[in-house]
């Protein structure tokens, strides 16, 4: 089968996230796509196969290390770079519709810049004292430090947290096995001129991964509630990684009533995979 290997989110050659991608993986059974993406090591591997909904242009199947995940952004952005570079024709020009377990997802493309419109909450609210507890024991850091905190989950399960500054978000050293089952997300504001808007860091050790460089269904939960409150403007922009050494970027835009999520991808490896 064909096989693609996608840098996403990057803003230079091998600092984003990476992305495996088996095209036509037709007659794949479960574990061995769940065998393949433990392999890959990677946080997702993706799997292409034909639609079998009404205007989707193909269907994915998402894998981590250790599970199947209905919906994930760096996924959908890599797999529709990955379609695209393989030859795929979109039944309408400049849109990609990929069908995944949360349903049909459009994608804006445009050279190597693709866009995917955020998904809706699976659950979302107020995080309870519990859960809140947990959080600061998992970080390491006091309650106040917590400006603002809400399910975001589209998907991978995520809950949000804001703190006060960039350079809190960056110092953050999480006691991973605190965190339990918690898929968390951290964002700070960065200040006026700096690389980005904000910064982000997403701890998922439930995944198999402590940390994932870059993460676009965080990114786009985080876009629909920050924008969706009035907490964040309307446009702004993630810098994710840098505690990994990579130095990712996503793009977040408020445009037609949908939230876009956007970034780079560029496929560096193509060949074949024997299964």
């Amino acid at each position: 089968m064909r096989f693609s290997q996608v840098d996403v989110f990057a803003q230079e050659s091998c600092r984003g996230n990476p992305l495996a991608v088996v095209h036509d993986a037709e007659g794949l059974t479960d574990d061995q796509l769940a065998r393949f993406a433990n392999w890959t090591n990677l946080s997702e591997t993706t799997f292409l196969l034909p639609p079998t909904e009404p205007g989707a242009d193909y269907r994915v199947r998402i894998f981590t290390v250790s599970q199947e995940l209905p919906f994930a952004g760096h996924p959908t952005l890599g797999s529709a770079r990955a379609w695209l570079a393989a030859g795929g024709q979109p039944a309408q020009e400049g849109v990609v519709v990929q069908q995944c377990g949360a349903g049909l997802i459009p994608i804006r493309h445009a050279d190597a810049h693709l866009a995917f419109a955020a998904p809706d909450f699976l659950r979302s609210g107020e995080v309870g004292e519990d859960d809140l507890h947990q959080i600061v024991a998992a970080l390491r850091i006091r309650p106040d430090q917590i400006s603002h905190a809400q399910w975001i989950d589209n998907g991978p399960g995520w809950v949000g947290v804001v703190l006060d500054s960039a350079e809190a978000v960056l110092a953050l050293e999480p006691d991973f096995s605190a965190l339990g089952g918690l898929d968390l997300g951290v964002i700070g504001p960065h200040a006026r001129g700096g690389p980005a808007d904000y910064e982000v860091r997403a701890f998922v050790p439930g995944l198999g991964v402590n940390e994932d460089p870059v993460t676009g269904s965080l990114n786009a939960g985080f876009g629909v509630w920050l924008i969706g409150a009035g907490l964040a403007p309307e446009a702004f922009t993630v810098r994710q990684g840098t505690a990994l050494g990579r130095n990712g970027r996503v793009d977040l835009r408020l445009a037609d009533g949908q939230v876009w999520v956007g970034g780079a991808a560029d496929v560096l490896i193509s060949g074949e995979v024997a299964l």
